[in-house]
């Protein structure tokens, strides 16, 4: 048997009898970052002839050094695969949960979660997501709902909880049914629209619980208050391609995840008694849905940078935990080598290939495809939002054709764009549901149970048009079980628990056990 003495507690083998405590718990969470969309970034970065990462090393890279590393599992109870909520629950909770719940069992009953956890013992407590403060991840640790699509029940139990920080989208949640009033007080950027059922105020109640209500960048930045609700879009945050596009524009009105999670460290940190926050890349997740390659690389960058906010917050620390982590893996995404455009045999310089010509089988990918990848200007979402938005007569497949062209360095043909606005009859169709109720599907010929969002199948159809040249394979339109990495930075005696491989219940409570 082992004995070692710690400062904050007495080690025997693997069993701590008093358990090493850290002031400050930092939960980073990519929804939908799997290995491989860990790789596309990795590969980015050290392979693209014009990477634009500082040092060809990502933040991440760094940060995971001086970590232990290990994966997750994340399936939820008598199912194999989880969607955000359930994964989210499991982690905030440490219980098994069910698809779709918030903050509750998979018997049904609710469960503490970690913001509630943390503040029974007086910790200054955060939520940060580039998609709704609402949405599924962020709500798992602060609030307890049937159902993740009951966003506005969660807006209400967010304010009743008071997390210090909430910054996101989700206004339409906040804003009262009836929105008489509000156009002369919210900024211009901001599509006014409510999604409640109800007159309630939100914003009104929530300054009256002594909330300073940040509407863009420029107000969450002049803030000085230690309780800041952020809402910074209707719904969620525009996507990555567009927020790097506006990096060095000053007046830009939305905070990208960098930018939030230094002001929500700068305040959180006040707090004496130490902080739990949680900061979600929730649009990883967005592009793995819609196999936007391009999307999705921007994304994970978007989110790095959040990750290097905290690593020059925690660096020099002993103090705090961080863990990064994902709620489960979207899209199956992955580089694949084909028999398209197989290179012709070259010399090569060392003496084995001597009067002999290197001769690969296949095509196992130039890296220049990296840089063509990250040149993509619009999302695919973006593209198909502005065609949808062209008159009914004008919804050919030219103007579809011609607007992918114009933002993509991958060009589709004419025959392409048409067979991806085809459809056909819905060999699923369910009356009354949010996205199988349509009469007709785009036409997706193999695994086609597996794309489930209605027209947001066109997306997925246009990364097939131009996979054989991106030399990129996507194996779904949802989620996959593969299981994720687990990085835990701090005091080594905390940070070894997290190594090896865990559950997502696991996790949760090794977290929870910091919050006692």
């Amino acid at each position: 048997m082992v004995f070692v003495l710690l400062g904050s507690g007495f080690y025997f083998g693997k069993c701590f009898l008093f358990k090493p405590k850290v002031k400050n718990i930092i939960l980073m969470i990519g929804d939908g970052m799997g290995p491989q969309q860990i790789a596309l970034a990795m590969q980015y970065a050290k392979q693209a002839p014009h990477s634009t990462v500082s040092d060809r090393t990502l933040n991440l890279e760094k940060l995971s050094k001086d970590s232990y590393v290990g994966l997750m599992t994340t399936y939820t109870y008598e199912n194999l695969v989880t969607d955000s909520a359930a994964s989210a629950t499991q982690l905030s909770t440490g219980k098994m949960s069910r698809s779709e719940i918030i903050g509750i069992d998979f018997e049904g009953n609710p469960q503490e979660v970690l913001v509630e956890k943390a503040k029974k013992i007086k910790m200054a407590t955060g939520l940060v997501t580039n998609t709704r403060v609402t949405h599924a991840t962020p709500a798992a640790f602060a609030a307890h709902v049937q159902h993740r699509g009951m966003e506005n029940d969660i807006a209400t139990q967010l304010l009743e909880l008071q997390p210090d920080i909430m910054l996101g989208g989700g206004l339409r949640h906040f804003l009262p049914q009836s929105l008489e009033g509000f156009e002369e007080d919210m900024p211009s950027h901001l599509r006014l629209k409510s999604k409640r059922k109800d007159d309630l105020n939100l914003l009104k109640q929530a300054k009256s619980l002594g909330y300073d209500l940040t509407f863009s960048k420029q107000d969450l930045q002049a803030s000085t208050s230690n309780k800041i609700l952020g809402l910074f879009a209707t719904s969620e945050h525009p996507d990555a391609i567009e927020i790097h596009a506006h990096a060095n524009d000053t007046t830009y009105p939305t905070p990208n995840l960098k930018e939030m999670t230094q002001k929500a460290l700068d305040v959180l940190s006040k707090n004496k008694n130490g902080f739990f926050l949680m900061v979600e890349g929730g649009q990883i997740d967005y592009a793995g849905h819609y196999n936007d390659a391009g999307w999705l690389l921007h994304e994970m960058l978007d989110f790095d940078e959040a990750i290097g906010a905290v690593y020059e917050w925690t660096k020099n620390r002993k103090d705090t935990l961080v863990i990064i982590t994902a709620d489960h893996e979207t899209g199956g995404f992955g580089f694949s080598y084909s028999k398209n455009d197989i290179p012709e045999p070259k010399p090569l310089p060392g003496k084995a290939f001597e009067g002999s010509l290197f001769s690969p089988l296949y095509n196992f990918g130039n890296i220049e495809v990296l840089d063509q990848i990250y040149t993509q200007k619009k999302s695919f979402a973006t593209i198909f939002d502005e065609f949808d938005a062209l008159p009914e007569n004008q919804q050919r497949p030219s103007a579809l054709q011609s607007l992918f062209n114009e933002a993509s360095e991958f060009k589709i043909s004419l025959e392409q764009a048409k067979s991806v606005l085809m459809k056909e009859p819905n060999m699923y169709y369910r009356k009354g549901h949010k996205y199988l109720d349509q009469k007709e599907w785009p036409v997706i010929c193999d695994f086609k149970e597996f794309f489930t969002y209605g027209d947001y199948t066109r997306l997925n159809l246009l990364a097939r048009a131009i996979a054989k040249d991106q030399q990129v394979v996507w194996a779904t339109g949802t989620h996959t079980s593969t299981a994720v990495a687990v990085i835990a930075w701090g005091p080594k005696a905390v940070r070894e628990q997290f190594s090896g491989i865990h559950h997502s219940t696991q996790i949760g409570q090794l977290i929870g056990a910091q919050l006692r």
